[in-house]
C-alpha cells in the first residue's frame, strides 16, 4: 500500500516563509491595527520581517511539510 503524501498547513504557508539559506521568516504581530497610538520607529520596526526562534523551527517546518 502506498505511503500517503504529507499535506502542508495552509495556515502556515501564508504565515512564513522558508529562505535560500534555510531561515524561517515570520511578520510581526501588532503591526496592522490601532496603529494611531504607535510611534513612527514602532511602525517601520514592525513592518520588516523576522527569524522565528530556533525552538520554534522544526515545528514550523513540519507544518510546512518541508521536514
Amino acid at each position: 500500500m502506498a505511503k500517503q503524501k504529507m499535506k502542508t498547513s495552509k495556515t502556515a504557508a501564508k504565515r512564513f516563509k522558508v529562505t535560500k539559506n534555510g531561515k524561517i521568516m515570520r511578520r510581526h504581530a501588532n503591526a496592522w491595527h490601532k496603529t494611531g497610538k504607535k510611534r513612527r520607529s514602532t511602525m517601520r520596526a514592525l513592518r520588516l520581517e523576522d527569524v522565528i526562534a530556533k525552538s520554534d523551527e522544526s515545528r514550523i517546518l513540519r507544518l510546512l511539510g518541508k521536514k
